[in-house]
Protein backbone atom coordinates (compact mmCIF):
# COMPACT_ATOMS: atom_id res chain seq x y z
CA UNK A 1 0.00 0.00 0.00
CA UNK A 2 1.44 3.42 -1.05
CA UNK A 3 -0.59 6.46 0.52
CA UNK A 4 -0.27 9.50 -1.53
CA UNK A 5 -0.61 13.36 -0.19
CA UNK A 6 -1.52 16.07 -2.80
CA UNK A 7 -3.41 13.28 -5.21
CA UNK A 8 -5.77 15.82 -6.70
CA UNK A 9 -2.49 17.96 -7.69
CA UNK A 10 -1.07 17.22 -11.54
CA UNK A 11 1.66 15.31 -9.81
CA UNK A 12 0.03 13.61 -7.12
CA UNK A 13 -2.93 12.41 -9.17
CA UNK A 14 0.13 10.91 -12.41
CA UNK A 15 1.70 8.89 -9.54
CA UNK A 16 -1.38 7.74 -8.28
CA UNK A 17 -2.87 6.32 -11.78
CA UNK A 18 1.13 5.12 -12.67
CA UNK A 19 0.97 3.31 -9.18
CA UNK A 20 -2.87 1.90 -10.04
CA UNK A 21 -1.46 0.60 -13.41
CA UNK A 22 1.21 -1.02 -11.96
CA UNK A 23 -1.37 -3.19 -9.87
CA UNK A 24 -0.20 -1.35 -6.59
CA UNK A 25 -2.70 -0.37 -3.60
CA UNK A 26 -2.93 3.34 -2.96
CA UNK A 27 -4.36 5.00 -0.29
CA UNK A 28 -5.84 8.82 -1.38
CA UNK A 29 -4.86 11.21 1.44
CA UNK A 30 -7.37 14.10 0.93
CA UNK A 31 -9.30 16.70 3.16
CA UNK A 32 -12.56 16.52 1.56
CA UNK A 33 -13.96 13.27 0.63
CA UNK A 34 -16.28 14.37 -2.11
CA UNK A 35 -12.88 15.10 -4.27
CA UNK A 36 -11.61 12.02 -3.13
CA UNK A 37 -14.52 10.16 -4.81
CA UNK A 38 -12.79 9.95 -7.69
CA UNK A 39 -10.23 8.10 -6.70
CA UNK A 40 -12.11 5.92 -4.32
CA UNK A 41 -14.40 5.45 -7.92
CA UNK A 42 -10.75 4.12 -9.55
CA UNK A 43 -9.89 1.66 -6.59
CA UNK A 44 -8.23 3.68 -4.20
CA UNK A 45 -8.88 3.44 -0.39
CA UNK A 46 -9.48 6.71 1.10
CA UNK A 47 -8.21 8.47 3.99
CA UNK A 48 -9.49 11.91 5.00
CA UNK A 49 -6.61 13.99 6.58
CA UNK A 50 -6.15 17.80 6.98
CA UNK A 51 -2.45 18.43 6.73
CA UNK A 52 -2.28 20.32 9.88
CA UNK A 53 -4.18 17.45 11.70
CA UNK A 54 -1.23 15.12 12.76
CA UNK A 55 -2.99 12.05 14.28
CA UNK A 56 -5.12 11.79 11.09
CA UNK A 57 -2.38 11.67 8.96
CA UNK A 58 -0.95 9.18 11.30
CA UNK A 59 -4.21 7.24 10.33
CA UNK A 60 -3.73 7.95 6.91
CA UNK A 61 -0.03 6.47 6.69
CA UNK A 62 -0.34 3.54 9.23
CA UNK A 63 0.76 0.79 7.79
CA UNK A 64 1.92 2.17 3.86
CA UNK A 65 5.03 0.60 2.88
CA UNK A 66 5.56 4.30 1.16
CA UNK A 67 3.83 7.77 1.38
CA UNK A 68 4.18 10.10 -0.91
CA UNK A 69 4.96 13.63 0.20
CA UNK A 70 3.83 16.83 -1.07
CA UNK A 71 3.77 20.18 0.87
CA UNK A 72 0.83 22.26 -0.30
CA UNK A 73 1.46 24.77 -2.44
CA UNK A 74 1.45 28.50 -0.99
CA UNK A 75 2.75 31.68 -3.29
CA UNK A 76 1.65 34.21 -1.03
CA UNK A 77 3.08 32.80 2.41
CA UNK A 78 3.46 34.84 5.71
CA UNK A 79 6.48 36.28 6.22
CA UNK A 80 8.41 34.05 8.12
CA UNK A 81 6.52 31.11 6.21
CA UNK A 82 4.36 29.43 9.53
CA UNK A 83 1.88 28.09 7.30
CA UNK A 84 4.08 26.00 6.11
CA UNK A 85 6.38 25.33 9.18
CA UNK A 86 3.08 24.28 11.08
CA UNK A 87 1.93 21.62 8.32
CA UNK A 88 5.52 20.44 8.20
CA UNK A 89 5.39 20.07 11.66
CA UNK A 90 2.25 17.78 11.32
CA UNK A 91 4.04 16.12 8.73
CA UNK A 92 7.59 15.36 10.96
CA UNK A 93 4.81 14.16 14.18
CA UNK A 94 2.53 11.81 11.69
CA UNK A 95 5.96 10.12 9.80
CA UNK A 96 7.70 9.34 13.22
CA UNK A 97 4.68 7.78 14.29
CA UNK A 98 3.84 5.95 11.65
CA UNK A 99 6.92 4.77 10.48
CA UNK A 100 6.57 4.00 6.89
CA UNK A 101 9.32 1.79 4.98
CA UNK A 102 9.89 4.78 3.02
CA UNK A 103 9.26 8.24 2.17
CA UNK A 104 9.51 10.00 -1.05
CA UNK A 105 9.29 14.07 -0.38
CA UNK A 106 8.43 16.30 -3.25
CA UNK A 107 10.83 18.74 -3.48
CA UNK A 108 12.29 21.49 -5.52
CA UNK A 109 15.29 22.35 -7.41
CA UNK A 110 17.61 25.24 -5.00
CA UNK A 111 15.67 24.13 -1.74
CA UNK A 112 19.43 24.43 -0.40
CA UNK A 113 19.95 27.76 -1.45
CA UNK A 114 20.84 30.33 1.30
CA UNK A 115 18.88 33.37 -0.49
CA UNK A 116 15.33 33.65 0.74
CA UNK A 117 13.12 33.11 -1.57
CA UNK A 118 9.53 31.08 -2.09
CA UNK A 119 10.95 27.99 -2.22
CA UNK A 120 12.84 28.04 0.91
CA UNK A 121 9.34 26.40 2.26
CA UNK A 122 11.09 23.21 0.75
CA UNK A 123 14.44 23.59 2.32
CA UNK A 124 12.80 23.85 5.51
CA UNK A 125 10.75 20.64 5.09
CA UNK A 126 13.81 19.03 3.82
CA UNK A 127 15.84 20.19 7.25
CA UNK A 128 12.81 19.36 9.18
CA UNK A 129 12.18 15.40 7.67
CA UNK A 130 16.14 14.64 7.43
CA UNK A 131 16.13 14.71 11.23
CA UNK A 132 13.68 11.73 11.06
CA UNK A 133 15.30 8.13 11.81
CA UNK A 134 13.15 6.97 8.93
CA UNK A 135 14.25 6.08 5.12
CA UNK A 136 13.32 9.20 3.03
CA UNK A 137 14.33 10.88 -0.31
CA UNK A 138 14.04 13.99 -1.68
CA UNK A 139 12.47 14.24 -5.23
CA UNK A 140 14.09 17.67 -6.10
CA UNK A 141 12.13 18.83 -9.48
CA UNK A 142 13.11 21.61 -11.89
CA UNK A 143 10.05 24.57 -12.85
CA UNK A 144 7.29 22.70 -13.62
CA UNK A 145 6.35 23.09 -17.15
CA UNK A 146 2.56 23.07 -16.80
CA UNK A 147 3.24 26.53 -15.02
CA UNK A 148 2.98 27.79 -19.30
CA UNK A 149 -0.80 27.01 -18.39
CA UNK A 150 -1.05 30.51 -17.31
CA UNK A 151 0.43 31.47 -20.73
CA UNK A 152 -2.13 30.04 -23.31
CA UNK A 153 -5.01 33.25 -22.66
CA UNK A 154 -2.41 36.06 -23.27
CA UNK A 155 -0.99 33.94 -26.21
CA UNK A 156 -4.19 33.15 -27.46
CA UNK A 157 -5.76 36.54 -27.57
CA UNK A 158 -2.83 39.03 -27.18
CA UNK A 159 0.39 37.25 -28.83
CA UNK A 160 2.44 38.21 -26.42
CA UNK A 161 3.31 36.10 -23.03
CA UNK A 162 4.78 38.51 -20.32
CA UNK A 163 8.00 36.80 -19.36
CA UNK A 164 9.23 36.82 -15.52
CA UNK A 165 11.75 34.61 -16.83
CA UNK A 166 14.32 36.56 -18.37
CA UNK A 167 16.51 37.07 -20.32
CA UNK A 168 14.58 35.64 -22.81
CA UNK A 169 17.24 33.55 -24.39
CA UNK A 170 18.51 32.44 -20.91
CA UNK A 171 17.56 28.19 -21.00
CA UNK A 172 15.70 27.05 -17.77
CA UNK A 173 15.51 24.26 -15.75
CA UNK A 174 12.07 22.67 -16.21
CA UNK A 175 9.96 19.24 -16.35
CA UNK A 176 7.02 18.15 -16.85
CA UNK A 177 4.94 16.85 -13.88
CA UNK A 178 4.43 13.18 -15.93
CA UNK A 179 8.25 12.89 -15.58
CA UNK A 180 7.96 13.63 -11.98
CA UNK A 181 5.25 11.10 -11.40
CA UNK A 182 7.16 8.25 -12.90
CA UNK A 183 10.49 8.62 -10.99
CA UNK A 184 8.00 9.68 -7.97
CA UNK A 185 6.74 6.01 -8.91
CA UNK A 186 9.87 3.99 -9.84
CA UNK A 187 11.43 5.14 -6.14
CA UNK A 188 8.72 4.23 -4.34
CA UNK A 189 8.83 0.56 -5.81
CA UNK A 190 12.29 -0.04 -6.84
CA UNK A 191 13.77 -2.80 -4.31
CA UNK A 192 16.83 -0.94 -3.13
CA UNK A 193 17.10 2.32 -1.37
CA UNK A 194 17.35 5.18 -3.33
CA UNK A 195 19.52 8.11 -2.79
CA UNK A 196 18.94 11.26 -0.22
CA UNK A 197 18.88 13.49 -2.72
CA UNK A 198 17.39 12.87 -6.50
CA UNK A 199 17.56 15.38 -9.15
CA UNK A 200 15.27 15.97 -11.86
CA UNK A 201 15.19 18.24 -14.90
CA UNK A 202 13.86 17.80 -18.46
CA UNK A 203 15.77 16.60 -21.52
CA UNK A 204 16.67 19.87 -22.44
CA UNK A 205 16.48 23.42 -20.65
CA UNK A 206 14.06 25.87 -22.34
CA UNK A 207 14.24 29.67 -23.08
CA UNK A 208 11.01 31.87 -22.89
CA UNK A 209 12.17 32.51 -26.42
CA UNK A 210 11.67 28.68 -26.70
CA UNK A 211 8.30 28.51 -25.34
CA UNK A 212 6.80 31.38 -27.48
CA UNK A 213 7.46 29.41 -30.77
CA UNK A 214 6.60 26.54 -29.27
CA UNK A 215 3.27 28.03 -28.43
CA UNK A 216 3.41 29.98 -32.04
CA UNK A 217 3.50 26.52 -33.79
CA UNK A 218 0.75 24.93 -31.62
CA UNK A 219 -2.19 27.85 -31.63
CA UNK A 220 -0.97 28.53 -35.46
CA UNK A 221 -0.41 32.17 -34.89
CA UNK A 222 2.25 34.59 -34.12
CA UNK A 223 3.77 34.77 -30.47
CA UNK A 224 6.63 36.14 -28.94
CA UNK A 225 7.42 36.82 -24.97
CA UNK A 226 8.06 40.28 -23.58
CA UNK A 227 10.12 41.08 -20.59
CA UNK A 228 8.26 42.14 -17.60
CA UNK A 229 10.61 44.69 -15.81
CA UNK A 230 12.18 43.96 -12.66
CA UNK A 231 10.36 47.48 -11.13
CA UNK A 232 6.83 46.44 -12.01
CA UNK A 233 6.48 42.60 -10.43
CA UNK A 234 5.55 43.92 -6.89
CA UNK A 235 2.50 45.86 -8.02
CA UNK A 236 1.60 43.30 -10.85
CA UNK A 237 1.35 40.52 -7.82
CA UNK A 238 -0.12 42.83 -5.53
CA UNK A 239 -2.88 43.73 -8.16
CA UNK A 240 -3.34 39.92 -8.55
CA UNK A 241 -4.21 39.79 -4.48
CA UNK A 242 -1.35 38.98 -3.31
CA UNK A 243 -0.12 40.21 -0.04
CA UNK A 244 3.25 38.91 0.89
CA UNK A 245 4.90 38.93 -3.10
CA UNK A 246 8.52 39.15 -2.11
CA UNK A 247 9.42 36.00 -1.83
CA UNK A 248 8.14 35.40 -5.06
CA UNK A 249 9.65 38.00 -6.82
CA UNK A 250 13.00 36.71 -4.87
CA UNK A 251 12.51 33.04 -6.53
CA UNK A 252 12.31 34.30 -9.88
CA UNK A 253 15.51 36.73 -8.79
CA UNK A 254 16.82 33.19 -7.98
CA UNK A 255 16.31 31.17 -11.48
CA UNK A 256 17.54 34.47 -13.62
CA UNK A 257 20.55 35.18 -11.81
CA UNK A 258 21.15 31.44 -11.47
CA UNK A 259 21.39 30.92 -8.06
CA UNK A 260 18.08 28.75 -7.93
CA UNK A 261 20.09 25.48 -9.41
CA UNK A 262 20.74 21.91 -8.60
CA UNK A 263 23.19 21.31 -6.02
CA UNK A 264 25.00 18.02 -7.42
CA UNK A 265 27.03 17.55 -10.29
CA UNK A 266 24.91 17.17 -14.03
CA UNK A 267 26.39 13.81 -14.91
CA UNK A 268 24.44 12.60 -11.67
CA UNK A 269 20.81 14.60 -12.75
CA UNK A 270 18.12 12.64 -14.00
CA UNK A 271 16.25 13.76 -16.90
CA UNK A 272 12.89 13.01 -17.92
CA UNK A 273 11.83 12.40 -21.50
CA UNK A 274 9.36 14.60 -21.88
CA UNK A 275 9.65 18.19 -23.76
CA UNK A 276 7.54 21.14 -23.52
CA UNK A 277 6.16 20.82 -26.86
CA UNK A 278 5.01 16.98 -25.90
CA UNK A 279 3.21 18.95 -23.13
CA UNK A 280 1.12 22.07 -24.62
CA UNK A 281 -1.77 20.35 -26.85
CA UNK A 282 -2.90 19.15 -23.93
CA UNK A 283 -2.65 22.36 -21.91
CA UNK A 284 -4.17 24.36 -24.70
CA UNK A 285 -6.88 21.67 -24.20
CA UNK A 286 -6.80 21.90 -20.65
CA UNK A 287 -7.62 25.90 -21.20
CA UNK A 288 -10.98 25.59 -23.14
CA UNK A 289 -9.53 26.09 -26.60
Amino acid sequence: MYAITGITGQVGSNLARQLLSQGHKVRAVVRDAVKGQTWADLGCEMALADMNDSPALTRAFGGAKGVFILLPPNFDPSPDFRESKAIIASLCQALADSKPERIICLSTIGAQASQPNLLAQLGLMEQALSKLDLDVTFLRAAWFMENALWDIAPARDTGVIPSFLQPLDKPVPMVATRDIAALAAALLTQPETPAKIVELEGPARITPNQIAADFARSLGKPVHAEIVLRDQWEQIFRAQGMTNPTPRAQMLDGFNQGWIEFENAENTRIKGSTRFADILPDLIMRAGM
